[in-house]
């Protein structure tokens, strides 16, 4: 106990406020996220502090301290794990999606160094490009770029990946790209996980393709929808559709099964005077001076049905009217009646 309190004497000062400037914060807001800054230029960080400075405070500090205040706080320690070369912390009361998001905005395009890994394939398209003819053409040779010249212009031959994902870019491949103003990396904020509420996420939990995730959702709704109209499962929101394919369904079972009822008596109409003029067509087509037996009994069948339809409407609508001159009568005798007592 006394070697931990004379170990602790001999820190210095500012880097125990610092301990407990970070603990303070991890304390004061809902989430923070453990974040790489490496190959950040120190201008462009300070600029990417100004511009998260309404949604979140950007704290770069040393990683022996970070550790040191993490491991101070309690349940947030297996951050710890997360903390590499040049790390820095973010305090957000955002949600760690949208804190992801944020950070993923603020990165830009930049040029790759001498050494640097490629991050993906480097692709140089064919093209024409602004340069005169000179020792550029030679330089871009010497860095594997396919270069020529033509109509006093250097000219890029063909599409070539002048450098694979994970190999190592030369320098003349290197100064070249950048003269091409060609920009493999992206320099930003990259945040390597977010704690909140005793959970850890990390990138590939926060990285959500939200227009895909919006279109699964509506196919997801459509499917629903689907079946319960299928599974004739009456809901408010699809009992109107139910309905129309319900009279749909009986009115088509009411024409092929030849029920004369009055919803579906045009239906029958109109299908009798198809099937007769078919049948007199037919026969024209065939040059007879005389229709056969066969069609003149699908003639004959198709003008009774018509007329078994006429019939129906006009009683149906001699019924209908009857029905409504009751109707009438009894609404005057009820009249009558409150009239006189």
């Amino acid at each position: 106990m006394m070697e931990e309190d004379h170990h602790s004497s001999h820190i210095p000062q500012w880097k125990k406020d610092e301990v407990e400037d970070i603990k303070k914060l991890i304390k004061q807001y809902p989430i923070f996220g453990v974040i790489g800054i490496g190959g950040i230029p120190a201008k462009q960080l300070q600029k990417m502090r100004r511009d998260l400075k309404d949604k979140a405070v950007l704290k770069v500090s040393r990683n022996t301290l970070i550790r040191r205040a993490l491991d101070e706080s309690g349940d947030v320690k297996e951050m710890d794990e997360y903390v590499d070369v040049q790390t820095a912390l973010v305090f957000t009361e955002q949600n760690p999606f949208k804190l992801y998001k944020t950070l993923e905005k603020s990165k830009s395009p930049s040029p790759i160094k001498a050494g640097a890994i490629a991050p993906r394939d480097i692709i140089v398209e064919k093209g024409p490009t602004s340069f005169p003819p000179g020792p550029i053409l030679g330089d871009m040779q010497a860095a594997g770029i396919p270069a020529a010249i033509d109509k006093g212009k250097v000219v890029i031959k063909e599409t070539k990946a002048v450098a694979k994902e994970g190999e190592a870019v030369s320098q003349k491949l290197a100064s070249m790209l950048t003269r091409l103003e060609i920009y493999p990396m992206e320099v930003g904020l990259d945040l390597k996980a977010a704690f909140e509420n005793g959970l850890v996420f990390t990138p590939d939990v926060l990285a959500i393709d939200e227009d895909k995730y919006f279109s699964d959702i509506v196919l997801a709704t459509q499917q629903a929808f689907n079946m319960s109209v299928f599974a004739a499962y009456p809901t408010a929101d699809n009992i109107k559709t139910l309905i129309a394919k319900a009279a749909t369904e009986s009115r088509n079972l009411g024409v092929n099964a030849v029920v004369l009822e009055p919803g579906v008596i045009d239906a029958l109409l109109g299908k009798a005077q198809s099937q007769m003029f078919s049948v007199a067509a037919a026969a024209s087509a065939n040059n007879e001076e005389a229709v056969d037996d066969e069609l003149k009994e699908a003639l004959g069948a198709a003008a009774s049905a018509v007329a078994v339809a006429t019939e129906t409407v006009e009683a149906v609508e001699e019924k209908e009217e009857e029905q409504e001159e009751e109707s009438t009568e009894e609404d005057g005798m009820a009249g009558l009646g409150a009239l006189f007592g």
